[in-house]
């Protein structure tokens, strides 16, 4: 086996626990999604990640639906070919995902500043309220952020977009 190959496979797996244990992923999907995401040239067939994984064919569809479900993954049919190429879904949109997190998390911190600035009656209500108040700061610059690099983002997965489409129409 090559470096690269190697490389590559390391690569895999560390993707894979990283999905697994902070998205709560099933092994198996952290590994798809992190076979999508190295080999991302054109997606990747059914065919592909079953060879490439030594995983039953139910195994690999439960898990494949699972993550298109969760919006991690999409897929392309290209015409007068029947099977579906899987890529990761464009991290533009991955990110979507967290500021509607973040959104959420900011209404929580609004609605208890508003109960903690209505009932702190001792130093540690007004120590926690100083808390809250720095918090939601940072959470509106994690807002911010994140707006940013979505946009940056969505030029980059446009360029790419235009790139493929072109080569694809260049093939025909």
């Amino acid at each position: 086996m090559s470096n690269l190959s190697k490389d590559r496979d390391e690569l895999v797996e560390l993707f894979g626990i990283h999905f697994e244990t902070n998205y709560n992923l099933p092994p198996l999907a952290g590994r798809i999604l992190g076979t999508l995401i190295v080999d991302s040239k054109q997606g990747v067939t059914f065919d592909t990640l079953v060879e490439k994984l030594s995983a039953s064919k139910s195994s690999i569809s439960t898990n494949l639906n699972l993550l298109l479900k969760m919006g991690k993954i999409v897929y392309y049919t290209l015409s007068g070919d029947r099977k579906k190429y899987f890529r990761p879904a464009p991290l533009s949109e991955r990110l979507e995902g967290y500021v509607k997190m973040v959104g959420q998390e900011k209404v929580l911190v609004d609605k208890m500043l508003k109960y903690r600035e209505a009932t702190a009656s001792c130093p540690f209500e007004r120590f926690d309220l100083m808390h809250l108040q720095a918090y939601k700061e940072h959470v509106l610059e994690i807002e911010s952020l994140f707006q940013k690099t979505i946009q940056q983002f969505k030029e980059i997965e446009k360029n790419r977009l235009d790139q493929f489409n072109s080569s694809v129409s260049n093939e025909k």
